[in-house]
């Protein structure tokens, strides 16, 4: 459920500035380049008006904080981890107490040769301490995702390898597939669409399947600060998506958010 800019991270170490040296320097003169480490961290951290997560809210339209730190080796390997706080577990009275959710994800990102087509495949671990309710299913839930991207497009699917599946169970195999798109307007501008199918495995569970959409868009400056607003929306009927408390967790949403990258 993370929204790290992990892509952004795994890019750059594609993307060093070449060193070069002045034609005109005498030999003498001339000092070697430390060589570029091939290692690279990233870290990011920001304020949004709530968390949605794949067309869902997950603080009942509350605040969340959010941050996450991203290694990348010029192989193509990356692993991370993010966190953000929740109420969606006790909000349902699927927990008696549980406020956070943690991602631990690692994997291999590049490029097939020169045609421009990037790829990326994965492992990613959700995780919710807290204390449940006696007979609850846990909500923790393990997935591998492959990605492929080319230019501004870019299309994902996750694939659930655990027995649960964010409280459900029995549900090893439920997918979530999705296609995403970035156009830069200049100035830092950008324009994001998303739309994303979830597909629940197991008895009874698919009638909890919902499409999702998002519309948006952010400003980033070079000093890595990032801003943007967004609007979300799911088909998920309100009747199998309204928690204990009376929230319609699928329904249409706004949301805007700052954040800062190191």
């Amino acid at each position: 459920m993370r929204n790290s800019l992990l892509s952004l991270a795994v890019l750059s170490v594609f993307t060093l500035p070449a060193i070069s040296h002045a034609d005109e320097a005498a030999p003498e003169a001339t000092v070697a380049a430390a060589p570029a480490s091939p290692h690279a961290f990233a870290y990011n951290v920001g304020l949004y008006s709530q968390y949605i997560f794949r067309g869902l809210t997950q603080t009942r339209e509350d605040p969340a904080i959010q941050g996450g730190v991203d290694y990348t080796h010029a192989s193509g390997f990356y692993a991370g981890a993010w966190a953000s706080n929740i109420s969606w577990l006790t909000d349902g009275d699927y927990y008696k107490s549980s406020s956070l959710e943690l991602d631990l994800y690692g994997g291999y990102a590049n490029t097939i040769g020169e045609t421009g087509i990037g790829y990326n495949v994965g492992l990613l671990q959700y995780i919710y301490p807290g204390r449940k309710f006696s007979g609850t299913k846990k909500a923790e839930t393990t997935e591998i995702y492959g990605s492929l991207s080319y230019g501004w497009l870019s299309g994902k699917v996750s694939a659930v390898v655990s027995d649960g599946a964010f409280g459900f169970d029995n549900a090893d195999g439920s997918t979530y597939t999705e296609l995403n798109l970035a156009v830069p307007f200049g100035s830092g501008f950008s324009g994001v669409a998303h739309v994303g199918y979830q597909d629940f495995t197991g008895k009874g569970n698919s009638q909890f399947d919902y499409a999702d959409w998002k519309l948006g868009v952010t400003k980033s400056w070079e000093s890595g600060i990032n801003i943007g607003a967004y609007y979300t929306d799911t088909d998920g009927k309100k009747s199998d998506f309204t928690d204990a408390s009376g929230q319609n967790i699928a329904k249409e949403q706004f949301t805007v958010f700052v954040q800062k990258t190191f």
